[in-house]
């Protein structure tokens, strides 16, 4: 199976976890050499990118995580698995405050 092809699985600290496809990395990647090294897009995601991510898997993450935010694959990304929180023990012991108004938060 070609590296494009497979998935980035992400750990968050719910203890969650996100599959990202690594076409999504690897065209973040190819776009940003194509541009410093003036060749095609194609060239840079097949001849440079597609290798070197295939070569290593440490290639993908530091690219994911240095260069990309989760704002720019969160469109992208499926959960594979669900937070193993314990919402019943957070209800009844967790942190608590009384506020005016309830804000979603932005992020999310």
């Amino acid at each position: 199976m070609n590296i494009l092809d497979k998935f980035y699985v992400v750990e968050m600290p719910d203890h969650s976890k996100w599959a990202i496809p690594i076409r999504i990395i690897a065209e973040d990647r190819a776009k940003y050499f194509a541009e410093a090294d003036e060749i095609s897009f194609e060239e840079s995601l097949n001849n440079d990118t597609a290798s070197l991510f295939a070569s290593d898997d440490y290639e993908i993450h530091d690219w994911a995580a240095n260069n990309m935010n989760w704002v720019d694959i969160k469109n992208h990304a499926i959960k594979v698995q669900q937070s193993d929180i314990d919402y019943d023990d957070g209800w009844a012991n967790g942190d608590y405050e009384v506020v005016e108004e309830a804000k979603a938060d932005a992020e999310g």
